[in-house]
């Protein structure tokens, strides 16, 4: 299987060998791995189960995180959901999934960088929420996350994963877009409505910052998981709805990639900028430092 070197190649290698998105992620891992199609497909369902896990032991969450930032706000929206204090709803589930999922990540905790560990809670909080609305096979998931991979091939190929080098829209807003794409995947759109939904999820993160306070996953980017796990699930039903990207997704792409590289590097995870030098923020960095 040729390699794809943007979304609408990716779709196109679809159409031509008459296979779906997520065949042809796993046909061109098997050509350039020199592993089987089965090895492949077995890879991703042990991530699968690591991302269904992570859910769990977030919700079940005993070690503090490195800051100790963030604990306990998964096991709140769950108990609120429980007590009728909020809605029991796709955005609460995925809401507290997303948490949970990132705060195991800063308890050091077994996740699936996806991308990557700072934006860890956004796929699996949605991919589980949706597959457990329309009660999807391990095997439906799994594709989905092939397809989530192959909109992550691109934006790293064309642009970055790295808050480092593009600030949080290209953690959280690829994983957003990812998501979204999956999700579509998983509802049986068309191969147009993935990339629809790719696109709708990364342009509302355009721009966005990453401002870790002292240097820590923890805020803004737990909270932020939670947010932008909802924004795909929004982004998903859109283009499910017939609602197009204006913008194609691999223009989105690029327009990514140029936002970053003209970012400022205080506001690419270094700590500098942002709620990171807030007054609360400088304060909490300096009581970290000063008890380590």
């Amino acid at each position: 299987m040729e390699k794809f070197h943007s979304l609408a190649e990716w779709s196109d290698l679809a159409d031509k060998y008459g296979i779906s998105l997520a065949e042809v992620v796993v046909k061109w891992e098997a050509s350039v791995s020199g592993r089987s199609e089965t090895e492949i497909r077995n890879k991703m369902q042990n991530n699968l189960v690591v991302m269904k896990k992570s859910i769990e032991e977030g919700l079940q969450k005993k070690d503090a995180t490195m800051g100790g930032l963030a604990n306990g706000e998964a096991v709140k929206v769950y108990d609120a959901i429980k007590n009728g204090v909020i809605a029991d709803d796709r955005i609460s589930r995925v809401s507290y999934r997303a948490l949970a999922v990132g705060e195991l990540n800063a308890a050091m905790g077994c996740i699936v960088a996806a991308p990557t560990a700072g934006a860890c809670g956004i796929l699996p909080a949605t991919l589980v929420t949706v597959a457990e609305e329309k009660n999807s096979s391990d095997r439906e998931l799994v594709n989905a996350l092939f397809v989530a991979a192959g909109i992550g091939i691109i934006i790293a190929e064309k642009a970055t994963i790295a808050g480092a080098e593009g600030g949080c829209q290209a953690e959280c807003g690829s994983a957003a877009s990812m998501a979204a794409g999956a999700v579509v995947y998983l509802n049986k759109g068309t191969p147009e409505q993935v990339l629809d939904a790719a696109a709708l999820a990364l342009k509302s993160a355009l721009g966005l910052v990453c401002d870790p306070v002292a240097g820590l996953v923890e805020v803004p980017c737990i909270k932020r998981n939670a947010h932008m796990a909802v924004q795909a699930l929004a982004a998903a039903d859109l283009a499910l709805a017939g609602v197009k990207s204006i913008i194609p997704a691999d223009e989105v792409i690029g327009a990514m990639s140029e936002i970053g590289r003209d970012m400022a590097s205080k506001y690419k995870e270094t700590s500098r900028g942002g709620l990171a030098v807030t007054p609360t923020g400088k304060r909490i960095m300096e009581e970290l430092l000063g008890n380590s």
